[in-house]
């Protein structure tokens, strides 16, 4: 008969939802100290300098780094979206002013959807009717790509087995083997009791916990890393007491998505000592910072342009793409480019260009293909 001792058992697990003390996680609150201090330090300070810019230019910032993190999210996952739809989206939804709105597609509605709700009420419980609604709004049409999926729902057993894989076919690597179907009721109720009732742990902290220990359940057949997400935007956003983002964590976790899913990885085949995860965790949510100057000195240059032309006349086209030049407009404007933004004819975009060159709000790019092309005087911006 082989015996095989509780120790070796432990040692022969693959992932550590298979280990006996599964989901009792640990880490060296010492060793974090430091890490912890400095970037609480840092969103204080963000949040104080976002505070004295007045409420307009708030919105502005928030604005934009929601728009980032539902764009940036989607990326990771490897799905684009149009960016002038999420901005609509969302600017509908807070009841902001932005001009022209861009019509969206249901699956920005839903992505958008599920944000803000995470977001704007962080303060309310996480049920599994919530995660449901948020799983439905990322699929609107009931299918991933081409594939029909179990939506609104927890994944069932019909699906088999929920692996993480890469490579060609017939020459797969499992990353992660997710908990069976059949615990999914059990182990969804143990998180959410936790997140509903730990009020001992650090927010920021939380937020990391949350969202290794969601996604290592991987209880739905799809979307499980966006929804992973959202649950630590929602705490992130409780840390802040506020509804108002001013920085992206998924912008940074999608420039470092290769060590975001290495140390993934790592944490779900190793032992319930998560702290190299929560360092990883707490270095990536201070990098986020960075993230967020950019996108203030945008929202600041955009500010200055106003008060300098604020006394100009510009027609409804000129102030809808002058905009879109400040929120970083992608590529190199010309006519049509124009035309179609502004929805006018060429002529019309000609005229409109033509006057914003006159007033030195616009320059001629200097020759370097086939179409002209324009961009912000900058004389305008400075």
């Amino acid at each position: 008969m082989l015996i095989i001792s509780v120790e070796s058992a432990e040692i022969m697990a693959t992932y550590i939802h298979e280990l006996k003390a599964w989901p009792a996680f640990r880490w060296d609150q010492d060793r974090l100290a430091d890490k912890l201090a400095a970037a609480r330090h840092r969103q204080g300070r963000l949040i104080g300098r976002m505070e004295a810019l007045g409420f307009t230019l708030r919105a502005e910032a928030a604005l934009a780094t929601l728009t980032e993190e539902v764009i940036k999210s989607s990326e990771i996952e490897g799905e684009v979206l149009d960016k002038d739809q999420v901005r609509s989206s969302i600017a509908r939804r807070l009841g902001m002013d932005i001009g022209a709105l861009t019509p969206a597609d249901r699956n920005v509605e839903g992505v958008v959807e599920m944000m803000l709700d995470a977001t704007q009420r962080f303060a309310d419980p996480l049920a599994a009717e919530r995660l449901f609604a948020w799983h439905s709004a990322l699929f609107p049409t009931g299918r991933s790509g081409m594939s029909k999926i179990r939506v609104g729902a927890w994944r069932d057993e019909k699906s088999g087995p929920m692996q993480v894989i890469s490579g060609p076919m017939g020459r797969e690597h499992v990353h992660y083997e997710a908990p069976a179907a059949d615990r999914l009721e059990s182990e969804m109720t143990g998180l959410l009791d936790w997140f509903n009732k730990d009020e001992a742990t650090d927010l920021v902290l939380k937020a990391a916990v949350a969202h290794l220990w969601f996604v290592t359940i991987h209880p739905f057949e799809d979307g499980n890393g966006r929804i992973a997400r959202a649950i630590a935007d929602l705490l992130l956003a409780r840390s802040e007491n506020s509804t108002q983002r001013f920085y992206s964590m998924s912008a940074q976790i999608r420039e470092e998505r290769k060590a975001y899913y290495d140390i993934l990885e790592a944490t779900q085949k190793g032992d319930l000592d998560i702290t190299l995860w929560l360092e990883w965790f707490l270095g990536c949510f201070d990098r986020a910072f960075d993230g967020a100057e950019a996108i203030l000195a945008t929202v600041m240059k955009k500010a200055r342009f106003w008060e300098t032309y604020g006394g100009q006349s510009f027609n409804d086209r000129q102030r809808l793409v002058i905009n879109r030049l400040l929120d970083g407009f992608e590529g190199k404007l010309t006519s049509s480019k124009y035309a179609k933004l502004a929805k006018c004819s060429q002529d019309t975009a000609l005229r409109d260009i033509d006057d914003l060159q006159k007033r030195g709000v616009l320059q001629k790019d200097a020759a370097g293909g086939r179409s002209t092309s324009y961009s912000l005087a900058i004389k305008s911006i400075s």
